[in-house]
């Protein structure tokens, strides 16, 4: 038993020695939570195994392939789903990504997440531009994440279903093309970018499409950085049009071991003339309390505290308010705390906690606490 074992590990290495070009990983990504209402809690686990291999494509190219599998006990399933997936080839100033990849705008709650294409950058002495196009009704409804209208709502938060895997386990069916600029340094002491953005609904039935003008400016000034950004956006569905509008402001401060950042964020509802902001991916804008950037105001602040380089916690207190329509209402306030120790360079332990307390607003002052408590584990192999 023991000569095979040598063999094995001796065949193993041999393998190894053979493929030079290549890298091959595994990510194990669990996370344990129980979370509920008042007295009543339920315990969830999410977990995911994520192996990936890549390589180089002559001189100028490399690929990437991922695909996770997505375990859960609530209900019970066993979900996969194919991750980041594309190759890049880059040609001095311009540089080529096609496949299943990441995309943000520059305000980063437009459209953010994994999506199917292909997008090119060109580096030029004005700035770096690029141009994109993508598909999303290719992956994982969960991982996509879309909500644009009720229905899409419905379906997002329905369970998977193997007897009907293909009516509830893929994303809605919109495409996205998008133009971004960005200059990281204008005159020393400013960074400019900018998003135009556009979004088809391909579904033919009752179709909503958007267009966003996103624009960001981050202005540092040593160890503290301001941060100013606004979108503004044309809805168009059936034979109906409408704007909304989006804009954020912070800022952030770094010192020894410790960082302070504050982060409020405004969003237009149904309002006279206006509509209200609708976002292609929700983006939750709360740790406890789950609200998409939709006639949604909210006021965050961030203190980060490293007392040792393995180790972190942060205080993350936050209040909301509801200005879906015309009559504005204080949601209440949240508390969130999460400590991160990292003892290796391949694992991260995480452990947080919180609650959102509307009897600190008007809206729902009778309403239970909603609380969560998270254990969160990611180690990987390379």
């Amino acid at each position: 038993m023991r000569k095979n074992h040598v063999l094995l590990c001796s065949l193993l290495i041999a393998i190894c020695s053979l493929l030079p070009a290549y890298d091959v990983g595994l990510t194990l990504d669990q996370e344990a939570a129980y979370s509920g209402t008042g007295s009543d809690g339920t315990f969830d686990y999410k977990g995911i195994v994520i192996p990936h291999f890549s390589g180089l494509l002559g001189e100028n190219g490399e690929f990437f392939v991922s695909a996770g599998l997505n375990f859960q006990n609530n209900p019970l399933a066993v979900v996969p789903e194919l991750l980041q997936t594309d190759l890049f080839f880059s040609y001095g100033s311009v540089d080529f990504r096609v496949g299943r990849m990441g995309y943000t705008d520059t305000l980063g709650f437009i459209a953010d997440g994994l999506f199917d294409g292909a997008r090119a950058a060109f580096d030029t002495g004005a700035g770096t531009f690029g141009v994109g196009a993508w598909y999303t009704g290719l992956q994982c409804k969960r991982r996509a994440n879309i909500e644009m209208t009720l229905d899409e709502y419905t379906a997002n938060n329905s369970e998977i279903s193997y007897s009907d895997f293909v009516g509830t386990y893929f994303a809605p069916r919109r495409a996205l093309a998008a133009l971004d600029w960005e200059h990281s340094s204008i005159a020393e002491h400013l960074r400019l970018s900018a998003s135009i953005l556009g979004q088809f609904d391909a579904t033919g039935n009752d179709a909503l499409h958007s267009q966003y003008l996103a624009v960001k400016a981050t202005l540092p000034f040593g160890a503290f950085t301001l941060d100013l950004g606004g979108c503004f956006e044309l809805i168009e569905q059936t034979d109906e049009t409408g704007n909304a509008y989006a804009a954020e402001a912070g800022f952030s401060w770094l010192w020894e071991g410790q960082g302070l950042s504050f982060l409020a964020r405004h969003s237009s509802g149904y309002n006279g003339s206006l509509s209200a902001f609708l976002p292609l991916t929700t983006v939750p804008q709360g740790n406890v309390l789950s609200e998409k950037l939709t006639g949604l105001t909210m006021f965050q602040l961030d203190y980060t505290m490293r007392p040792h380089r393995t180790f972190s916690f942060s205080v993350i207190p936050a209040y909301f308010i509801d200005n879906y329509d015309s009559t504005w209402g204080m949601m209440g306030a949240e508390i969130y705390g999460k400590a991160v120790w990292t003892p290796f360079t391949d694992v991260m332990l995480s452990l947080g906690g919180g609650a959102f307390l509307p009897s600190l607003g008007d809206v729902a002052p009778d309403a239970k606490v909603v609380w969560r408590a998270e254990l969160n584990v990611i180690v990987s192999f390379f």
